[in-house]
């Protein structure tokens, strides 16, 4: 199981959101470029980059700190936040992001899904949860659709990935929640990357521990200091494998 550090940017600066609410942000680097050198140093294999501004406003605003940043690691880029066209998609991929993930389109617009599914495949499904429910623009507006039954639907248009978010937890550093991971791996054939609520050792140990999950996003635990990436990162592999 491999841990992916979050970077969130917001006004180009490194933060993180309580439970997706933007009057709650903790601003932890002026440089994301920085910091993302420095979470490969420490051993990271693939970076997960999230443009709050542009989850917000429905458009990409931080694409060329994106771009920077892409310029200067040697690892993968998994880009999320504000992607809601196939212009924003190809510019993505251009700047060399080796995955995509799409968000509110995964509601509003399956058409977009399909189309990039069938050109692209680092296509991520960004599925955000609160109570099963899936919420949508930048997590400000909630659905009716449940998280599950959307996976299903989106597995049929030829999605492969998906980062499934509970944003009661995400950013509060109280444990994921793994019973609502596990309903959604139990569910779907895709590959499960789970967010939210990671804060320690425990709980890289406790997802993996469920099976099926391909990977964990780490953030908030990483600039707090609860949680050391290396050690992180030791955790999510099962004693002599390699990481996913």
């Amino acid at each position: 199981m491999q841990v992916l550090p979050a970077i969130d940017l917001l006004a180009g600066r490194v933060v993180r959101l309580k439970q997706g609410r933007f009057d709650e942000v903790s601003v932890y680097d002026d440089d994301p470029v920085a910091r993302a050198r420095r979470f490969v140093e420490a051993g990271a294999e693939l970076l997960h980059v999230v443009d709050l501004d542009g989850a917000a406003s429905g458009e990409p605003v931080n694409i060329v700190v994106v771009a920077a940043i892409i310029a200067a690691v040697d690892v993968p880029v998994q880009v999320g936040g504000g992607i809601r066209t196939m212009a924003t998609i190809e510019r993505l991929f251009d700047a060399g992001a080796a995955r995509v993930v799409l968000g509110t389109a995964l509601i509003t617009d399956q058409t977009l899904v399909e189309k990039a599914c069938s050109h692209h495949p680092g296509i991520v499904a960004g599925i955000d949860a609160r109570g099963g429910k899936v919420a949508i623009n930048g997590w400000r507006e909630g659905t009716e659709h449940d998280a599950v039954e959307l996976a299903r639907e989106l597995e049929a248009l030829g999605v492969t990935r998906v980062v499934y978010t509970d944003i009661a937890v995400d950013g509060m550093r109280t444990g994921p929640n793994l019973e609502a991971t596990r309903t959604l791996v139990a569910s779907t054939s895709m590959s499960v990357i789970a967010s939210g609520g990671v804060s320690e050792l425990a709980d890289i140990v406790a997802l993996r521990g469920l099976g099926g999950i391909e990977g964990v996003i780490v953030g908030s635990a990483l600039y707090e200091g609860s949680l050391d990436l290396g050690a992180a990162i030791a955790a999510g592999r099962e004693e002599g494998s390699p990481a996913c």
